[in-house]
């Protein structure tokens, strides 16, 4: 379960920020989170309750997820099409000549703090 590593990654970057702006207390943070990054969002959602218990910055902070649609290219027609729903192959023009355009990241995208 690579969530828990996630959860410790993301803790850390806030409780940085929290350092760098005077923060004493964190209330939410806003995950964005790709359709395709492989992470569980049910797996974080449990790792992140377990492990803010921890942080005196982040103890009790309600964690939310949003996703990022994946969304493909393809080189050969130029066009954008969704990643999961039809892979590697573009639905336009059959090429696999293709590539990821969004739904692989994983982005703080707020942090609501005192």
């Amino acid at each position: 379960m690579h969530e828990l590593g996630i959860v410790f990654s993301i803790i850390k970057t806030v409780e940085e920020v929290g350092a760098e702006n005077s923060i004493s207390k964190v209330n939410s943070v806003t995950l964005e989170i790709g359709e395709v990054s492989g992470i569980v969002p049910e797996f974080l959602t449990d790792c992140w309750k377990w492990s803010v218990e921890k942080s005196e910055l982040l103890k009790g902070s309600a964690l939310y997820i949003e996703q990022i649609d994946a969304v493909t290219y393809c080189e050969s027609c130029g066009k954008t099409y969704p990643t999961v729903e039809f892979a590697k192959i573009c639905p336009y023009c059959k090429s696999d000549n293709t590539y990821l355009v969004t739904g692989n990241e994983v982005n703080i995208k707020q942090i609501e703090a005192m």
